[in-house]
């Protein structure tokens, strides 16, 4: 499959760096060595590299409460899943667009595993109704097609009672 394919090459970068995960690769080490990679390599291992470089900081700007720094994260995300990991979809991103030209919009990104159709926006509680009818509307009149909208939140994780 080509989800399958994509993490062979994201395994094949790790043994070429000596280590049994990217995770163990920094942004500064994998840049330095790049040129020594296949473009495909390239492109996957640095979505996964800077994918847990934005993770790292998406928990920090959650600490400090920082939504605006988290929409950023989350936007860099779908650049890097859309243009290095190439899971995206026309659809996925015509969906994230419509929902990063709304200004209550923090930020955007496709969800799961890619090469279908579930994407997630940061926007304000009080606002995210409106938000919501808006962007469904866009969408239906960009693509001819209605998606189902989901409001939701964040709580907790798994917690023991």
């Amino acid at each position: 499959s080509a989800y399958n394919e994509r993490r062979a090459k994201c395994e094949a970068a790790a043994e070429f760096f000596g280590i049994k995960a990217l995770r163990d690769v920094t942004l500064e080490q994998f840049e330095g060595r790049r040129g020594e990679l296949d473009e495909a390599s390239v492109r996957r291992a640095r979505h996964v590299i800077s994918e847990n470089e934005r993770t790292v900081a998406a928990a920090e700007a959650m600490r400090r409460g920082d939504a605006a720094g988290l929409g950023e994260l989350m936007d860099a995300s779908h650049e890097s899943l859309r243009d290095d990991f190439e899971v995206s979809s026309p659809g996925l991103d015509i969906m994230v667009e419509c929902a990063r030209r709304r200004e209550e919009c923090l930020g955007a990104r496709m969800t799961g595993a890619g090469f279908g159709g579930c994407a997630v926006a940061l926007v304000p509680e009080e606002k995210a109704a409106e938000f919501a009818a808006a962007v469904a509307g866009e969408y239906l009149g960009e693509t001819g097609n209605k998606p189902a909208v989901y409001v939701c939140r964040a709580t907790n994780g798994a917690e023991v009672v």
